[in-house]
């Protein structure tokens, strides 16, 4: 351990605590920061209480927990103990605390003062999970407001060090190098239409023959792992094929994380949970598929998508750094060095695209309404937290100015998401049946069996309630644990399968599902749509309660878990939810208007009933709606509007200081209401609004002032010295213009002027035919330039009509020669 690179900065680190209340540690890969720096403190005495770090996962802190402890020749939960989700080892002994999942949250809103604790310490932080980052803003308002004595020290191997430079600025900064052990770098691109799989199985099966030691694979997910583990089953018995995730049992876990036995040597298929924290022993080679699996909320449909991406470049060279632990190694990328130079540098933070409905009761919970309140070096997307608040609000946590309401302060006590909370206390309200279904249900629902391939609760209920459940006795205890935070003893005989839905809809409301179109599929109360096999049990059923659903391609998502409802239990259950409404619009279908009263839950229609005499207003606005969708063509938009608008919008464009409103069409059916709406009195259909006078609806939308102006800068017409008014053509991209015979013009010396000066009056100057002869904009250059050019062609072909030597000082005509004899 003497040997670790962390110790060339612990005495600074010592120092350092000693004078500074905030520390930023970067440290590489294999440095010793979560293994040897803890003993170190924990020998030197150099904080005062206890010290709690945080892991970002559940298997890296019960790991370095039991590592620590051995380090001590002591068993867990003495000097060294861990709290994760439904576990805890600690003792009055106990001086470091290593903790997840919420569990540093939870110890701050339950001790805003965190009485008795001297140091928090922030490991692994680059991952950046939505509880690390909410932790860390708690902790520097505590450490701001109550406690300018407790230390803080966020350290990792990969920090944006300059972006936490910002948010700690009085921070100390240290870094430390990591291993000594180099690793070399190899690229092996997947070749056009190979499968990942495919290409880390050679990689695998090549590597095995070229080289010693055992290996680590990285893969995006679980699918592919037990794929992988499949196709390798052929191998040599010397070879273990050992696989690492989340959802894997704790025994299988801890022998992936052992050194392989003696003549052996070990292939592990890990997800990212490899990445960090846990040294898996005997690791000589490193295969990095270069992808992982990311879980994206969509904020407009409230449904998570799992995407594969590719890995920041950050992430791949921790997954490089596994080599590099105890021997000189080697790393296997499954890609190109350009493309992992096209890799973003850092991943990205879990805040920005996740459900945030348990970040925003905790801040409600906090004291919090406003999140920018706190310190934080992602702040929470503002669509995120409106959604969540919205979700909170149906769930009746908090009210509509966020603040905890006391069912919300009951479901902060229980530790469970928002969702479960909700199910678990309304069930715990209604009876003991509804009780008991919901123990035996929560635990389904927080981590399905993957064996099970139904989509439907009641078939994974019955189940577990007969005890015949996957790995039976995991749920059993969940089920044990959560009666007894309850004070109830559980009875499986009191779980009820029929009444599933009406217990689970009151946590999922904006998922209640109503049948849409043909078998298996629906539409949530959100709007959305989603879809289940055919085949499944439940895709008749006309309600659905929806658990699980994932985002696929194509805009199309699918239900992993629901529950059938009656109509009847879904009126009562969500009776709260369901409003109603005076319905009218215009269906263009058959081309008539459609009155109804309605009753809602969300965006679902649950019943109907007409109207004969619905509201004139909501007639207009219906008309209106129509309108937008169809466009101005359903008005009587003849040349004379046509005329008037297009004079509108010259004098906005060309004289924008008389100020007139939007007048583009897209603009002017925005603002329909406004100008349209109110000569629409007594109109009931759409070939009604074709009677309604635009001229007189937008002269008075513009007002009669500036109309007055308008009239002036901008004339219909241009009178002719015959006394002709030759009407103006006006158009955004060309200056006015007429079209007028040349004999009318005679003795025009200059281009007449409009709009305040500022544009010249285009002539189209008409042979007596009324056929084009020239069109100027600059009448006096004309008369004294190619007119002769033109005066020598019309004489001839026009004999009868007057062709002057001196058009700008003639007389203008509309008659022959024979009328001047």
């Amino acid at each position: 351990m003497s040997q670790l690179p962390i110790e060339r900065v612990i005495p600074s680190l010592i120092e350092g605590l000693r004078h500074h209340s905030q520390i930023i540690l970067k440290a590489s890969t294999g440095a010793g920061k979560s293994t040897h720096l803890p003993l170190m403190l924990l020998k030197e005495n150099v904080i005062e209480g206890k010290i709690i770090m945080l892991e970002p996962r559940r298997l890296a802190a019960r790991n370095i927990a039991n590592y620590l402890a051995s380090q001590l020749g002591e068993s867990v939960g003495e000097q060294v103990g861990f709290r994760v989700r439904g576990e805890t080892k600690v003792s009055s002994k106990t001086r470091l605390e290593i903790v997840t999942e919420g569990v540093m949250t939870r110890m701050l809103q339950a001790d805003p003062e965190l009485s008795g604790v001297g140091l928090l310490i922030f490991d692994e932080y680059h991952e950046r999970s939505l509880h690390a980052d909410t932790s860390l803003a708690f902790s520097l308002e505590v450490q701001e407001a109550l406690r300018d004595d407790l230390k803080i020290l966020v350290m990792s191997a990969t920090l944006d060090q300059e972006s936490l430079k910002s948010l700690l600025p009085m921070a100390l900064y240290l870094e430390s190098d990591g291993r000594l052990f180099p690793v070399d770098t190899s690229y092996v691109p997947l070749k056009a239409n190979q499968r990942i799989v495919e290409a880390t199985e050679l990689a695998i099966r090549r590597t095995l023959t070229n080289e010693l030691g055992s290996i680590l694979v990285f893969l995006s997910g679980v699918g592919e792992i037990k794929q992988l583990e499949e196709q390798l089953k052929d191998l040599p018995s010397d070879i273990v094929i050992a696989s690492l995730y989340g959802q894997l049992d704790p025994r299988k876990q801890q022998q992936a994380l052992k050194p392989a036995a003696k003549g052996q040597r070990k292939v592990v298929l890990a997800t990212n949970i490899a990445e960090t924290s846990l040294t898996i022993e005997g690791i000589r080679i490193v295969i990095d598929s270069g992808y992982e699996r990311k879980a994206t909320f969509d904020v407009k449909t409230g449904i998570t998508k799992l995407e594969q991406r590719r890995i920041a470049q950050s992430s791949a060279e921790q997954r490089k750094g596994r080599a590099g632990r105890l021997e000189p190694g080697l790393c296997i990328r499954l890609y190109s060095e350009s493309q992992f130079l096209q890799q973003a540098l850092l991943q990205s933070p879990e805040i920005e695209s996740s459900d945030l409905s348990s970040l925003v009761l905790e801040l409600s919970k906090w004291g919090v309404t406003n999140p920018l309140d706190l310190q934080w070096l992602t702040p929470p997307p503002n669509a995120n937290t409106e959604q969540a608040r919205s979700l909170l609000c149906q769930l009746g946590f908090i009210d509509l100015q966020g603040q905890l309401t006391a069912l919300g302060e009951q479901s902060q006590r229980l530790g469970l998401e928002p969702r479960l909370a909700a199910i678990i206390l309304q069930a715990q309200q209604h009876s003991i049946e509804h009780l008991h279904t919901a123990l035996y249900l929560l635990p389904i629902i927080e981590e399905p069996a993957k064996s099970i391939s139904s989509k439907d609760l009641s078939f994974h209920l019955s189940l577990l309630v007969d005890g015949k459940y996957p790995k039976q006795a995991y749920y059993q205890q969940r089920i044990q644990r959560l009666a007894k935070l309850l004070s109830v003893k559980e009875e499986a005989k009191l779980a009820s399968i029929d009444i599933i839905g009406e217990v689970l809809a009151v946590g999922f409301p904006e998922r209640l599902a109503m049948a849409k179109g043909s078998i298996g599929q629906f539409q949530l109360a959100n709007g959305h749509g989603v879809q289940m096999d055919e085949i499944e049990s439940i895709a008749q059923s006309d309600y659905l309660v929806v658990v699980d659903l994932l985002k696929g391609n194509q805009n199309r998502s699918y239900v992993f878990l629901a529950a059938s409802l009656s109509k009847s239990s879904l009126m009562d259950v969500a009776s709260h939810l369901i409003t109603e409404s005076e319905y009218v619009d215009w269906d263009e279908k058959s081309s008539r208007m459609v009155a109804e009263n309605r009753r809602y839950l969300g965006k679902l229609i649950l019943e109907r009933k007409s109207i004969s005499s619905p509201d004139p207003d909501k007639i207009s606005f219906a008309l209106l709606s129509m309108l937008k969708r169809k466009g101005l063509m359903c008005l009587d938009w003849n040349k004379g509007v046509q005329a008037l608008h297009s004079r509108l919008q010259c004098c906005r464009e060309w004289l924008p200081e008389i100020s007139l409103p939007a007048m583009r069409e897209s603009e002017l059916l925005e603002s329909a209401d406004e100008w349209l709406l109110p000569f629409m009195n007594g109109i009931k259909s759409d070939k009604q609004l074709k009677t309604i006078n635009l001229i007189d609806a937008l002269e008075a939308y513009v007002g009669w002032d500036k109309i007055k102006q308008i009239n002036e800068y901008f004339p219909t017409h241009y009178l002719l010295p015959t006394g002709t008014k030759a009407k103006i053509c006006y158009e955004l991209q060309s200056d006015p213009k007429i079209s007028v015979r040349m004999q009318e013009v005679y003795g025009e010396a200059q281009t007449p002027l409009l709009a305040k000066g500022t544009k010249k009056l285009v002539m189209e100057l008409l042979s007596p035919a009324q056929r084009p002869l020239q069109t100027t904009s600059d009448l006096a250059g004309f008369w004294n330039g190619s007119y002769k050019e033109v005066q020598k062609e019309m004489k001839g072909r026009y004999p009868k009509h007057i062709w002057p030597d001196d058009p700008a000082t003639h007389q203008a005509t509309k008659k022959t020669k024979r009328h001047f004899n």
